[in-house]
């Protein structure tokens, strides 16, 4: 790309055209050219307009403010609906949690890039059409079947967020990219505002108690159950005003984590050898594991998902190589556990659900490293990484909405 920002440095509509297709890889070639080309009018107001950093946030207009505002009170009214209706909360929370944040902040991103109606009606359609099929599903709580498709409901309504965030296109690679990193830059900003709340909620339920005026059950059921939900929408509206705010943060906290992670691994893989637990005859472990393999490779994600930002080291991308490796030995430990309990009991929804996720992540985790041990002989760059994550995210989807829509239906609901 850097022959081809030399290229066009005095055509400003062919320059702007070449940022929009990569903005992360334009920006990062553009800084490492800069230096022979400064002095030029066009040269300096790029490199203004890509490295400038205001100092204080911004809030954005009155207008845009007032929507979020709203936005996050619908969220609150959604997850105030049991009350409001009497209505059970085993029955609503397990069915409806996805619902109070996803189209909130869909309709967000509808909203900010001025979605065509058809697109605007296909999320509203599909939005509406999942809360109709879980919430006609029959009620029994202990049932896998439901808890299945109650889990991979959220990743299908995932993806209808995805769908908004990248304005209807999903099937641009470096798109689906950018919204991995989003999810990084709003877990880590809700966390702060979170761990802040509840500072707060602290504190004000302690001075209150301290005056024996006890206001726990009003702070919890209107200021708690009203603020939870407007955390994302609110980190959301930051993160698109002030993309500095924790652009740099995320991926300082993978390249923090990822080694710590694969020391954990390790000695994780080397204690439960000698602890006597398996995941073979353990239920309950078995999960642990499973959950475990998708927070590493959520880490895994975010780091290649950072590293268009920030040109990564041969030893970082080395921890990445070996922290995929482990986790494949991980996944292949879960996989043999899932096909010995199949051969042993036979086929349940769980077990099923189980096996076809670990598959497709086996696959997935092959593929990134292949690619990641490529960029070590530089056969491949680092974006090409995060091209085969992002190509494959439909898989994942595909299986989400298989398990969500079919298994109910396939082994029923009991």
């Amino acid at each position: 790309m850097k022959e081809q920002i030399s290229h066009y440095l005095n055509d400003p509509v062919q320059l702007e055209k070449l940022y929009r297709t990569n903005k992360s890889s334009f920006k990062k070639n553009f800084n490492m050219l800069y230096p022979s080309i400064q002095g030029s009018s066009l040269a300096d107001f790029w490199n203004t307009r890509l490295n400038y950093e205001a100092d204080e946030i911004n809030w954005g207009s009155k207008k845009d403010f007032l929507f979020v505002l709203s936005i996050a009170f619908l969220a609150g009214l959604i997850a105030k609906l049991p009350h409001i209706f009497s209505i059970s909360e085993e029955f609503f929370y397990p069915r409806n949690i996805g619902f109070i944040v996803f189209p909130i902040l869909a309709s967000y991103f509808a909203w900010k890039h001025k979605l065509a109606l058809k697109k605007v009606i296909l999320l509203a359609v599909t939005t509406i059409a999942a809360a109709v099929f879980i919430n006609v599903l029959p009620h029994f709580p202990e049932s896998d079947t439901l808890i299945l498709s109650c889990i991979h409901l959220l990743i299908v309504l995932w993806t209808v967020l995805g769908f908004a965030y990248t304005a209807g296109e999903f099937k641009a690679y470096n798109k689906r990219l950018q919204f991995l990193k989003y999810n990084g830059d709003l877990l880590v900003l809700s966390g702060l505002i979170c761990i802040a709340g509840g500072l707060m909620t602290a504190i004000t339920i302690g001075l209150f108690t301290l005056i024996d005026v006890y206001i726990e059950a009003f702070y919890f059921g209107y200021v708690v159950i009203f603020g939870l939900p407007a955390v994302p929408v609110l980190a959301t509206y930051l993160i698109e005003k002030n993309p500095h705010l924790v652009g740099k943060i995320s991926p300082v906290i993978a390249r923090i984590f990822s080694p710590l992670v694969l020391v954990m691994l390790i000695s994780y893989l080397a204690a439960m050898i000698f602890s006597g637990k398996d995941p073979y005859n353990d239920r309950e472990f078995l999960l642990i594991f499973n959950v475990l393999l998708v927070g590493v490779m959520a880490i895994i994600f975010f780091s290649v998902a950072g590293a268009s930002e920030s040109k990564k080291s041969k030893p970082e991308v080395v921890i990445l190589i070996l922290l995929s490796i482990v986790t494949i030995i991980v996944n292949g430990i879960a996989l043999s556990a899932i096909l010995f309990r199949i051969s042993e009991w036979g086929i349940t929804p769980n077990r099923l659900a189980v096996l076809g996720a670990n598959l497709l992540i086996l696959v997935n985790l092959v593929m990134v490293t292949a690619k990641l041990l490529k960029v070590t002989s530089k056969k491949a760059a680092l974006e090409d990484v995060g091209e085969t994550i992002t190509r494959y995210l439909p898989v994942y989807v595909i299986w989400a909405v298989i398990v969500t829509f079919s298994f109910p239906l396939i082994f029923g609901v009991q």
